[in-house]
């Protein structure tokens, strides 16, 4: 194949140049012709020494992701369970995000349904009754292990270790409970196009598509293809759809984020580190076997003959690595001390490099990664903020895919069986948006200084920058009129029993043992 060589033409400046300069202008021709050939970005450049061998595939995301897919998920779960640091990577980013589980806070539109304040409360209150029966027992689990705040743990951190992961939404009546909506975990493995077939635009990665990318159908092995007794034996899929043919209802729920336009499946957390992670677990190895070797065994026995003094029985206790072990030489031998290097000195500074690139990829801080918060409160202080700037994403995005739309199934259930009264509610989308509101609030990220906390948020509500109720859900997600009324009953207890003093004013609720205001001498201007 001919290339076509670049004939970039004489501009007028460039006539002028060579009038007055020739060498300029042939320099100025030079530049253009080698831009012609490489571009104006130099990362394009096929030309220059350092990236003339860079060949990069440019395929789809599925074309880039699902070859590979397999593999970076048993890599991924290898390093989930055997590297440190990727075990804590994946348990900082799950305890922070998930935590004890993301509790719902109905929030209906009460405008928009014609309700009062006191209706709209009451029926905040049932709602989130009705969803914690369910959610409270491990009755919404289909294998009844675990409730469903510890699925919201086992579904993300499978997400996160695998790349995505499937729920099911079946209805099972079992043990005479009030709802049937059941929630089963489907691992990523599963999922996979039966019989071999040909990924292509239609059917990717066990996923059926429509003609505009949207999934209509899910393909299961019945069994995990590493499950016991499965190698060897009959492999049978079960077609799930995406939705119900007559009811809408969602049957399976796909959790994995998506990266790139046409991206069918995920790709696993740790997938851009999973190389630096096992180099540097490799390199930690060796580096302690070298220092207990050194810590065990420093000094030599040097023999002049060629005759070495190990026995034949060389597994002899006498003369294995032991703490301590001094071994009897021959006599005319000496004795030569050696000196390993270790610990080595270098170890730790370029580990934490390692790990501040490896912290960029997963977006964990380097101090929040190791859990390392020794340099002073204001880098403590802004390495926390910046991964809750992660969390909170993560944490919108679990609360989206996952617990809204479980949310919104069993709220169905609660109206369709009239546990629940909500007019209109199957009749208009717009209603029953509005009756579905909700915020899913979890675990505040706590205060490196209570106190400055404390008192940051009393001046925003002074100023009116927030509000006692969103104050209230941020530090521990409860309701502020829950605490407002335990507060009240508690102080009427109080009082009742002598502990304030009788209620006599504005300053009625103050203790009694509080020091009176200070005399006004008249030099307050």
């Amino acid at each position: 194949m001919k290339i076509a060589k670049p004939n970039p033409r004489l501009t007028m400046v460039d006539r002028v140049v060579n009038y007055f300069s020739p060498a300029a202008g042939n320099r100025r021709v030079h530049a253009r012709t080698v831009q012609a050939y490489s571009g104006a970005y130099d990362g394009g450049s096929t030309i220059k020494r350092s990236l003339k061998n860079w060949f990069a595939f440019g395929g789809s995301a599925d074309a880039d992701l699902i070859p590979q897919l397999a593999v970076l998920r048993n890599r991924s779960r290898d390093l989930a369970r055997n590297n440190p640091l990727a075990r804590g990577a994946i348990n900082t980013l799950v305890t922070n995000v998930v935590g004890t589980g993301l509790a719902p806070q109905p929030t209906i539109d009460r405008e928009m349904l014609g309700l009062t304040t006191e209706e709209a409360t009451a029926w905040q209150r049932q709602a989130q009754r009705e969803f914690s029966l369910w959610a409270d027992s491990k009755e919404c689990d289909a294998a009844l292990t675990q409730t469903f705040y510890e699925l919201q743990q086992l579904a993300f951190r499978s997400t996160v270790e695998n790349g995505d992961g499937f729920v099911l939404t079946p209805m099972i009546d079992r043990h005479r409970t009030r709802y049937r909506t059941r929630l089963q975990l489907i691992e990523a493995d599963r999922c996979c196009n039966p019989q071999g077939k040909r990924d292509d635009d239609k059917f990717a990665g066990g996923v059926e598509l429509d003609d505009l990318g949207a999934a209509v159908a899910y393909h299961f092995l019945r069994k995990h293809p590493g499950a016991l007794g499965a190698a060897g034996g009959k492999r049978e899929w079960d077609r799930r759809e995406a939705f119900g043919s007559g009811s809408g209802r969602r049957n399976v729920l796909h959790l994995f984020e998506r990266r790139r336009v046409g991206m069918t499946r995920g790709e696993p957390y740790l997938a851009p580190v999973i190389d630096p992670l096992r180099q540097l677990g490799t390199y930690t190895d060796a580096e302690l076997a070298a220092a207990v070797v050194s810590g065990m065994f420093t000094v030599f026995i040097k023999t002049e003959g060629g005759d070495a003094i190990v026995p034949e029985e060389t597994d002899s206790p006498e003369y294995r690595l032991g703490k301590g072990a001094v071994i009897q030489g021959a006599p005319g031998d000496s004795v030569e001390v050696i000196n390993p290097g270790r610990p080595n000195a270098l170890f730790d500074p370029f580990v934490q490099s390692i790990l501040r690139q490896v912290g960029v990829a997963l977006e964990l801080p380097f101090e929040v990664l190791i859990k390392h918060y020794t340099s002073s409160y204001t880098a403590a202080r802004a390495a926390i903020l910046d991964a809750w700037r992660f969390f909170k994403m993560r944490r919108f995005w679990l609360a989206t895919n996952f617990c809204q739309p479980v949310y919104e199934l069993i709220i169905d259930e609660a109206v369709a069986n009239g546990y629940l009264a909500a007019p209109g509610y199957f009749e208009h989308p717009l209603i029953r948006r509005a009756w579905l509101g909700c915020q899913w609030v979890g675990d505040a990220p706590g205060a490196i200084d209570p106190l400055k906390e404390a008192q940051a948020s009393e001046k925003n509500l002074q100023i009116g920058r927030t509000t006692l109720a969103k104050e209230t859900m941020a530090y521990d997600g409860s309701m502020w009129e829950d605490n407002h009324a335990q507060q009240a009953r508690e102080r009427e207890a109080r009082q009742r029993d002598g502990l304030l003093g009788a209620p006599t004013g504005p300053g009625a609720d103050a203790p009694p043992n509080d020091p009176p205001d200070p005399p006004d001498n008249g030099n307050d201007q």
